[in-house]
């Protein structure tokens, strides 16, 4: 990358939709592999964590329910990096976290609302 501040895509306006739809390329330039990398890394942290309370769900409605909303999680991050690296068509899904998009933001905190609510009641051992 080329530091904080320092990029010329985002700066010049040679990216569309540079802080909703195109802020993986955004933060990929300004703060490089590293950047890039621990973004990754976090998603990969919730994704897994997704999956722990959907394995760790009391029936098999919460089971499917929070495994669901964690791949929805993912169908949107892998969408969005895929888009931005040319893979994919050209959407407009912003990246979760990180995008400006109000409907977005509030349909993921519902979602991660419907998650700590299944990790809440999950089956408890019985020893």
């Amino acid at each position: 990358g080329k530091g904080y501040m320092g990029s010329t895509q985002a700066h010049l306006e040679f990216l569309p939709e540079s802080t909703t739809d195109f802020i993986f390329a955004v933060l990929a330039e300004e703060f490089g592999f590293l950047g890039v990398f621990l973004l990754l890394l976090l998603y990969t942290l919730i994704i897994a964590r997704g999956l722990y309370i959907a394995s760790q769900a009391q029936d098999n409605f919460s089971r499917l329910v929070a495994a669901s909303l964690t791949m929805t999680l993912f169908v949107y991050i892998f969408v969005n990096i895929g888009m931005v690296s040319g893979l994919l068509p050209v959407v407009g899904l912003p990246l979760p976290l990180l995008s400006y998009g109000g409907s977005s933001l509030v349909t993921l905190m519902i979602s991660f609302g419907i998650l700590m609510s299944i990790h809440t009641h999950k089956k408890l051992l019985k020893v």
